[in-house]
């Protein structure tokens, strides 16, 4: 069975609950997305369904080929399901698949920062603002290992580039869907850049 669909961020915003709360939500344009194609254990060694989202204006030869019985989509995006029974190409996806108290796992790229030191990008505390240090306030430290083994570790935590990667928010509860206007609203906020592309899909087990 089908448990997940692609969305667009619209951007956040807030709700009140029956109770008077506050909600703060992002708002998301779930689908409606396409079933392109079907792929089976038996065929392509594992289950799975390829969904096509968002208009395209243009595309590539092999890409009209691929999507003749289908019309033109921008976005083709594939789900692992336990089992393909039911599912057919062609079908509709919509927000359907989720309901009010729904847990879902939501999937994004994450905003670009751009360079960013250390402070930023992972949170270090800095040198000492006094005692004769005047340039050192946003440093690192050392980044040797003392005298043994004396070298500088790979993966080692450092300044870089900041952001635009893959994040995945669990857990995240739907306070609505809107069925008439493909409107998911999840408490909270998710990863990526207004308009940016999401992957909603339905929370397994676990905390």
């Amino acid at each position: 069975m089908l448990s997940g669909i692609i969305g667009r961020k619209l951007g956040m915003t807030q709700i009140f609950r029956d109770k008077g709360e506050v909600e703060a939500v992002t708002a998301i344009e779930a689908g409606p997305c396409a079933v392109i194609q079907v792929k089976t254990a038996g065929k392509e060694g594992y289950n799975a369904v390829q969904l096509g989202f968002s208009a395209a204006k243009r595309l590539k030869s092999p890409q009209r080929g691929h999507l003749k019985e289908f019309g033109q989509f921008r976005y083709l995006r594939e789900f692992r399901v336990d089992d393909v029974a039911g599912i057919q190409m062609g079908d509709a996806v919509n927000v359907s698949l989720f309901g009010e108290g729904d847990l879902v796992d939501i999937t994004g790229l994450s905003k670009g920062k751009g360079f960013a030191g250390v402070v930023k990008r992972h949170g270090f505390a800095g040198g000492p603002k006094t005692h004769g240090q005047t340039d050192r306030h946003r440093h690192p430290g050392a980044i040797g290992s003392t005298t043994s083994p004396g070298r500088v570790w790979k993966g080692l935590r450092m300044a870089g580039r900041m952001g635009g990667e893959r994040v995945t928010v669990r857990h995240l509860s739907v306070l609505k869907a809107d069925l008439e206007h493909n409107l998911l609203l999840v408490k909270g906020a998710i990863p990526g850049n207004r308009n940016g592309l999401l992957l909603i899909k339905k929370s397994g087990k676990g905390k």
